[in-house]
């Protein structure tokens, strides 16, 4: 009966196991492989160079770490900016206001909205000749603030930051109020009766109580942030220069504008490592906030 019990439990992983391991585990081994050689994807013939793909990232490749911190920057503004616009619409959505229902549903229309399409909307806003952001700024009396917001190597990071952070709000108003609608209401109303004001109630019970789901929303930034390259695409193509380059924009340029199969490989191990490293210390941090 035992080893009954154990092969049913296993039956009953095994798909997941296999569907993993097919489109993960296999495709990482190849890919690392790949990565071991001079290839530029087409010609049969590859050259073994050992870990000098690897080596080359690491302390040759500036452009590549260039890219690493752009994505880093634009991390940090939707983990602030982002992040706490999506936690303050939530806990406003979550009080008894008008027409609640009605903004839930506006705060999430531009995650599911095509980043090709928002990609394309915002440049054309951000436009330095026919833009609307400038033609606003003129009406409104401030022609010297008139700028090529895209095109300039000061403003076009900041400005593809600020998109990606109107693109993917959503998403974390979505989980913050998931989040604020399963604190227990009593909470509130017996801090109520002992004298607690607004501020105290949410300081000392929504605060603490959010502090997992709050957790949980930056790791999904962290890591959907770090991968985001479709909006940069249809923005700006990862220009002026390298500007707004970011590690996947980076690997596919070593794929098809370097013809160089096996580099982009080790770029896409060594980022996938970068992410490992990176969603184990959000792990590590995330089980010290839930015992405190």
């Amino acid at each position: 009966m035992r080893f009954k019990s154990t092969l049913e439990n296993y039956l009953f992983v095994l798909p997941a196991v296999t569907i993993f391991s097919i489109f993960y585990v296999i495709p990482f081994f190849w890919v690392f492989r790949y990565g071991l050689y001079e290839w530029d994807g087409i010609m049969p013939t590859m050259t073994f160079i050992g870990m000098g793909n690897f080596k080359e990232i690491f302390f040759q490749d500036r452009i590549w770490w260039y890219s690493l911190w752009n994505a880093t920057y634009i991390t940090i503004i939707a983990l602030t900016l982002q992040n706490a616009l999506a936690f303050l619409l939530a806990w406003a959505c979550d009080r008894d206001i008008r027409m609640k229902n009605f903004y839930r549903l506006i705060f999430f229309i531009p995650p599911v909205l095509s980043e090709v399409v928002v990609g394309l909307v915002w440049q054309w806003i951000l436009d330095g000749h026919y833009g609307l952001l400038n033609g606003w700024l003129i009406k409104l009396g401030f022609p010297n603030l008139v700028n090529n917001w895209l095109s300039d190597p000061r403003t076009a990071l900041s400005c593809v930051a600020i998109v990606h952070c109107w693109k993917g709000f959503g998403w974390g108003f979505l989980i913050f109020l998931a989040g604020l609608q399963t604190i227990p209401r009593e909470l509130y109303e017996a801090a109520r009766v002992d004298g607690a004001n607004a501020w105290h109630s949410f300081r000392n019970i929504t605060i603490p109580l959010m502090i997992p789901v709050a957790v949980l929303v930056g790791i999904l930034t962290v890591l959907g942030t770090m991968q985001a390259f479709v909006l940069i695409i249809a923005m700006t193509g990862g220009g002026p220069a390298y500007h707004t380059q970011v590690p996947v924009l980076r690997i596919l340029a070593s794929m098809r504008g370097s013809s160089r199969f096996g580099y982009a490989c080790a770029q896409g191990i060594s980022f996938g490592l970068i992410l490992v490293v990176i969603s184990f210390i959000q792990y590590r941090f995330s089980k010290k906030a839930r015992q405190v």
